[in-house]
Formats: structure tokens, C-alpha cells, sequence
């Protein structure tokens, strides 16, 4: 399950990591309360350590709520999930994502291309696994077999 968090987190991490230049800027980054009410909505996984979080990390997921209106719903679904996931990690797993995920960033692009393969194949195939199994329909029995006296 870590594993699973792990890998969508650094995924995730690609799509918004361009918004770090905004941090650079040196504006200061909305507390809670300053969100609109479709960011805090969007956010609501992280609400209770938003203020608690470095300027990146709010800019970041400043990024993400920006762009949420704009993905598919599947994609909005996964970005809830993995907030939430991430919210459901302690420090020091979130600091073996961040860890992670600087170690995939600085491998070339043909072998993160091969991870991202491997996870994609890795995660259809738990899907697969934790689909329902519809139960067999049941065969009809012929009458001289259902009376055991008959036999």
C-alpha cells in the first residue's frame, strides 16, 4: 500500500513541480482561511496541516487546485485519494516519499519511463485483483438426478 501511495505520490509530484517557481517570487502563500471556498473544498484532505506547511507545499497544491476544474473526473478522484493518502502518512513516511522521489527524478528518462511502466502494469493488475468476482451461474439439474431415491 505504501509502495502504491509512494508511486502516485511521485506522479503527482511531476505534474505540479513547475509551480515551485512561484515560490521563488517571495510572496507568501495563503493561510487556510484566505482559500476560496472551491480551494478549501479541493484541499479539504490537507485543511487541518495547511498553515503548518513550507510556502512549496502550499504553492504546489495551490497548483493542483487550479487545475482540478480542468481534469477528467477520474483524474479529480485520484487527486483526492492520494491527499488523502498522503494525509494519512506520518512525517517520516512523507519524508521517504520526498526522498523517492528526488532519487526518480535524477535517473535517466529511459528508466523512470520503465518504473512508471512497471507501476502502471503493477497498479492495473491490482484493480484486477480487487475487482468482484461474479459468482458462476448455476447449472440446471436434471430431475432424475435431483430425487435420490430415484437413482
Amino acid at each position: 500500500m505504501v509502495k502504491t501511495i509512494l508511486a502516485g505520490l511521485a506522479c503527482w509530484l511531476l505534474l505540479v513541480s513547475p509551480l515551485a517557481n512561484a515560490v521563488d517570487s517571495g510572496a507568501r502563500p495563503p493561510q487556510w482561511s484566505e482559500l476560496s471556498s472551491q480551494q478549501q473544498q479541493i484541499l479539504a484532505p490537507v485543511a487541518q496541516n495547511w498553515n503548518g506547511m513550507t510556502s512549496k507545499q502550499r504553492y504546489k497544491l495551490l497548483g493542483v487546485a487550479r487545475q482540478y476544474p480542468k481534469m477528467t473526473p477520474s483524474a479529480q478522484q485520484r487527486v483526492q485519494a492520494r491527499l488523502k493518502d498522503w494525509e494519512s502518512l506520518t512525517p517520516e513516511q512523507r519524508e521517504q516519499a520526498r526522498k523517492r522521489y528526488q532519487q526518480f527524478k535524477q535517473l535517466p528518462p529511459e528508466k523512470r519511463q520503465e518504473l512508471k511502466r512497471k507501476w502502471q502494469l503493477k497498479t492495473q493488475q491490482e484493480r484486477a485483483l480487487q475487482a468482484p468476482v461474479a459468482p458462476a451461474p448455476l447449472q440446471p439439474v436434471a430431475p432424475e438426478a435431483a430425487d435420490p431415491l430415484t437413482r
